[in-house]
C-alpha cells in the first residue's frame, strides 16, 4: 500500500472518513455502488474474506506495524496501489469525529444488493426490522441472527442502514456473513414467498413465543419494531401472529436486541 501522512483534514482522499453519515447511507440507492466504512481489524478481515473490495485504509501511525499489520498485508496482496492514510491520534480523531477502535478504518465498496427471490430461496426463518433507529441495536440483532440460525434479515428503509459503521462493528462483521436486504414492504414480500409473519408486540390476543404452533411453521418471519414505539399498528394487523415473550409481572418489554435474541433462540 502507498502510505500518505496526514497533517490536515484537507488531505485529498480522506473526506469519506468524515462525510459518510447514516443519513447519506440511507439516501444512497441500493442499486448504486456506494462506499461504507469498516472499523477494527477483525471486522475488516471478515469483510475482505467475504470478497468485499477495499478502497483505502486509515490508521494511527503506531498501528502500521501493530494492530493494522495483518490487514495492511492482506490489502497489499489485493492491490498494492491502494492508499494507506496515517497520522497521529489527534489528527485522525478530528477527521472522523470519534475515537478509532484499535486505530483502524477501511473504506470499502458496498456489496451488490441481493435479489429478494435469491435471499428467500430455501430460507425457513427470517428477521424483519422496522424503523429500528439505533445502530447498536441493528448490529446486535444481526449478530444474534447469524448465531441463532436465522437465514436472512430484511430491514425497512426507515431503519439504520446495516452498513452503518457502528452497526457493522457491533455485528462483529456478521453483516458480511448473513444475507440481508433493504425493503420498504417486507411483510407483503414475505407473504408473496409463502412466509407467515409473527409480530413481536404487546396485545391482548398475543400467543406466547413458546407456542408450539410457531415452531411448526415451515416458513416464519419474526417482525421487530422501533425501540420506543414498537411496530406500527398496520404492520401488526398484516401479520399472521402477534407474539409476546412471557415476563415477570411489572416488566412489559425488553430492549429490542435482547427480545430478538430470545425470539430467535426459541423459534429457529
Amino acid at each position: 500500500m502507498i502510505i500518505h501522512n496526514i497533517e490536515s483534514l484537507a488531505h485529498p482522499g480522506v473526506e469519506v472518513y468524515s462525510s459518510l453519515t447514516d443519513t447519506r447511507m440511507r439516501d444512497c440507492s441500493e442499486k448504486e455502488r456506494g462506499i461504507f466504512i469498516a472499523e477494527s481489524p477483525k471486522v475488516i478481515k471478515r469483510a475482505l474474506a467475504s470478497g468485499i473490495k477495499p478502497i483505502s485504509l486509515l490508521c494511527e501511525r503506531k498501528h502500521i506495524e501493530g494492530d493494522a499489520a495483518e490487514v495492511i498485508s492482506i490489502i497489499d496482496s489485493i492491490d498494492p496501489s491502494l492508499p494507506l492514510f496515517t497520522g497521529e491520534r489527534g489528527v485522525l480523531q478530528n477527521l472522523t469525529g470519534y475515537k478509532l477502535t484499535r486505530g483502524v478504518l477501511c473504506a470499502m465498496v458496498r456489496p451488490e444488493p441481493i435479489d429478494a427471490s435469491e435471499l428467500l430461496s430455501g430460507a425457513r426463518r427470517v428477521a424483519v426490522l422496522e424503523e429500528i433507529s439505533d445502530a447498536v441495536n441493528i448490529g446486535a440483532i444481526i449478530r444474534s441472527a447469524a448465531a441463532l440460525d436465522i437465514d436472512a434479515v430484511i430491514i425497512d428503509s426507515g431503519s439504520c442502514h446495516p452498513l452503518n459503521r457502528r452497526a457493522v462493528r457491533v455485528s462483529m462483521g456478521n453483516v458480511f456473513l448473513i444475507p440481508w436486504l433493504v425493503c420498504d414492504n417486507p411483510v407483503s414480500l414475505l407473504h408473496e414467498h409463502g412466509f407467515k409473519c409473527a409480530a413481536l408486540a404487546l396485545r391482548d390476543d398475543n400467543v406466547s413465543v413458546g407456542d408450539p404452533v410457531l415452531r411448526e411453521e415451515p416458513r416464519l418471519a419474526i417482525v421487530l419494531g422501533n425501540e420506543g414505539d414498537g411496530l406500527r399498528r398496520e404492520t401488526i394487523e398484516r401479520c399472521d401472529y402477534c407474539v409476546k415473550i412471557p415476563m415477570r409481572p411489572g416488566v412489559d418489554s425488553l430492549n429490542v436486541a435482547a427480545a430478538a435474541a430470545v425470539a430467535f433462540w426459541q423459534l429457529s
